[in-house]
């Protein structure tokens, strides 16, 4: 089965595609189609010339934001008592024939929509030198996120790479880039783990604006994810680790993410503080599910204990492809529980487009457990 059709007689382009599936999306989150129609015209206008591209032509490149190298990505956060928030994750400039210039496509397409949007984009070029030198390394450059609010106003984050100048280099990257946004304490509150993949801003209108840290944890067990919140006051350890072994499947606290492995996410608002205001578990789900029939179950019994009403994932799976959902896995690719300071706990859905693979469904032994000793 195949991603919902862009309509009658079109030649589907990756423009086409990824702007239908925002609409019925928008519809899900109980989007105007007026406002659905504006973000689907700025997320075309944001890809650039690959938006017209033929999906009967490979990727434009071998992207890290989807195992099928799609440019765009969907995610729905759960709230209680509330439609989903929608939110696409894009890639400009992912035609680019370099990292470097793939950099400056994404610097331009935030600046248009600064301009666009009347936001600033200081706390972004305060860090140039650290993010998007002349020549970068790593499996990014820069990323947009767009929280998708009714009015045709969205929410702007960028997603920046501590590697770019060597991965070696990427823990005093993270360091450096705190204490330019006036964090001076925060690196140090950060949990121990194997890496750090991203730093994300806040632009624009937002309440507190963030500074996160994404923290890569390979063979994360249970136990491990309830202590690595540096929230105070923090989630209690037992509601993360259940979330942890409802998501991945997973019993035993000595087994662990043998595949893909965990994230955490530490974001910062307070300047005052070294402590940070909110926490974020990652779980890549679409490596310890056989398919997404799997990941939807467990998904809705997440929502569910969470007091959330999970038919809007559902809808959500059939607004992005008329596939089964036994029929791949990925569709579903990370599962995240989130906290915020004086807010209540979010569940976060993040939804493949799926523009130019579907991955097969895994055979029955596809956790490959690792003992912790």
């Amino acid at each position: 089965m195949s991603a919902a059709p862009t309509g009658a007689g079109e030649a589907p382009t990756l423009g086409s595609l990824t702007g239908g599936q925002l609409r019925r999306l928008g519809a899900v989150a109980g989007l105007t189609a007026a406002d659905a129609e504006t973000y689907a015209g700025v997320l075309a206008d944001s890809l650039g010339p690959v938006a017209e591209r033929p999906l009967s032509l490979p990727p434009p490149n071998r992207t890290f934001l989807s195992d099928d190298h799609t440019p765009v990505e969907f995610s729905l956060s759960f709230q209680p008592d509330a439609a989903p928030a929608l939110r696409v994750l894009l890639e400009p400039g992912c035609g680019a024939d370099s990292l470097a210039r793939e950099g400056q496509a994404g610097l331009e397409a935030v600046r248009a929509m600064a301009r666009r949007w009347n936001f600033s984009t200081a706390a972004l070029d305060g860090l140039r030198d650290l993010f998007l030198p002349s020549s970068p390394h790593g499996p990014l450059a820069l990323w947009i996120a767009l929280e998708l609010e009714p009015g045709g106003v969205p929410k702007v984050k960028v997603y920046l790479n501590p590697a770019a100048r060597g991965a070696k280099r990427s823990a005093q990257t993270v360091r450096e880039a705190l204490d330019r946004l006036g964090h001076r304490r925060a690196f140090a509150s950060l949990p121990a783990g194997s890496g750090y993949p991203f730093l994300a801003l806040d632009l624009g209108d937002w309440e507190e604006p963030r500074a996160k840290v994404y923290v890569r944890h390979e063979n994360l067990t249970a136990g491990q994810a309830g202590r690595l919140s540096r929230m105070t006051p923090g989630p209690a350890p037992a509601a993360v680790e259940g979330f942890f072994r409802t998501v991945a499947g997973i019993g035993p606290d000595t087994t662990g993410l043998g595949r893909r492995p965990g994230l955490s996410c530490h974001a910062f608002t307070d300047t005052a503080s070294a402590r940070p205001s909110g926490f974020t578990l990652h779980i890549p789900v679409r490596d310890y599910a056989r398919h997404d029939g799997e990941a939807l179950a467990r998904a809705s019994r997440v929502l569910r204990d969470h007091g959330m009403d999970d038919s809007a994932l559902v809808r959500a799976l059939g607004a992005l492809t008329d596939r089964r959902p036994e029929d791949g896995v990925g569709l579903i690719a990370y599962l995240a529980l989130a906290h915020q300071r004086g807010r209540p706990p979010r569940v976060t859905a993040y939804l493949s487009s799926e523009a130019y693979a579907v991955r097969p469904p895994a055979p029955e032994a596809v956790r490959e457990p690792v003992t912790v000793g």
